[in-house]
């Protein structure tokens, strides 16, 4: 029966796939120093040729680094690298290194909105190159996924699952199972060749496209005991700074701590202030302690509620790059999009 669904799906014209590889472990080499992306874009789709049973792959050299070194700059790359071939292409592969993956998918996410084409990001635990590897499996799912008939916007494929570009978070360092999705459910499943969608809903019109970022949002992770000075100087360096807090949310109060002088200098300043939490799930709900609601009713703390931290960093430089009073700012905050946001206020 599987077969004969096969033979009829593959009367139907094959998409055109661009696969852009950036590196990262499915693209590295073991070396006395360690792995290092060495694999360019067609050696990589050597390992997949199953893969032309249902599409036309195509691929790119956007660039060739390990994912600790990305930056902004390489993200406005992608962006550039997509919508110049957007109409040339059915769907996109990313091929990129794990590690800060949740960061590109969010940050893509923002960047190219509204994609009724398929932006697939996939990587690997182990290189491609190695007998024992869910590279393989990984880029021939995501091809499969891009190939597939509701498959659209950005997307994390890896380990069987789809995520949402927004919602991805790398949750283990070795395992296959490495990214989770948070706060929400997983767009697909992929079992055995087989596409299981559980999000039907389409997109149409045109994308979205936008070519700028701000790169001055700060991430400040709160620490017992925390040093308000490290936190003055975050702000000092950054358009807009997050505070990831313990719990619900919230900042150390009393004189001793230092924190709420600072803070209201800044935001007296312009600067905007974002508070999320270190909880991996359920989210921040800063009128739970006083220590949250206070802050927030007198300092006007944006509030990232159910977003993850790699979703309120990407927004924020997308927002940031075009708009900056403060009313406009928290408008598009709360907005949502790409499902990043599930509760606004």
């Amino acid at each position: 029966m599987w077969y004969y669904f096969r033979m009829i799906e593959n009367k139907k014209p094959l998409k055109k796939i661009l696969m852009i590889a950036t590196g990262g472990t499915i693209a590295s080499k073991r070396s006395a120093e360690g792995l290092t992306p060495s694999l360019t874009s067609e050696e990589l789709l050597s390992f997949v040729p199953e893969i032309r049973e249902f599409c036309i792959p195509s691929s790119v050299q956007a660039m060739n680094i390990d994912s600790t070194n990305i930056c902004a700059d390489d993200w406005l790359v992608l962006e550039r690298t997509i919508e110049e071939n957007y109409d040339l292409y059915d769907g996109f592969v990313v091929c990129h290194g794990t590690d800060t993956m949740a960061y590109t998918a969010a940050t893509l996410s923002y960047l190219i909105q509204n994609s009724p084409k398929p932006i697939v990001i996939t990587g690997s635990q182990k290189p491609i190159d190695m007998d024992i590897t869910d590279a393989k499996t990984n880029l021939s799912d995501s091809f499969l996924y891009c190939s597939s008939k509701y498959a659209h916007g950005v997307q994390i494929v890896f380990d069987g699952k789809v995520i949402k570009g927004t919602r991805a978070k790398k949750t283990r360092s070795k395992s296959y199972n490495a990214f989770s999705s948070i706060n929400f459910p997983y767009t697909a499943i992929i079992q055995d060749g087989r596409v299981m969608q559980y999000d039907k809903s389409h997109r149409g019109g045109k994308p979205k496209f936008y070519r700028e970022l701000d790169k001055k949002v700060g991430l400040f992770k709160l620490i017992p005991g925390a040093n308000p000075l490290i936190l003055d100087k975050y702000f000092e360096l950054h358009d807009a700074v997050i505070i990831e807090s313990f719990g619900t949310g919230g900042i150390p109060s009393g004189d001793k701590f230092g924190f709420y002088d600072i803070i209201d200098k800044w935001r007296k300043k312009g600067k905007i202030l974002v508070m999320c939490t270190q909880v991996v799930n359920e989210g921040s709900d800063m009128t739970v302690y006083k220590v949250g609601k206070t802050i927030k009713e007198k300092y006007g703390f944006l509030e990232s509620y159910d977003m993850t931290p790699e979703a309120v960093l990407a927004k924020l430089m997308w927002i940031l790059a075009f708009k900056t009073r403060a009313v406009d700012v928290k408008r598009l905050f709360y907005k949502t999009v790409a499902d990043d946001i599930l509760y606004t206020e």
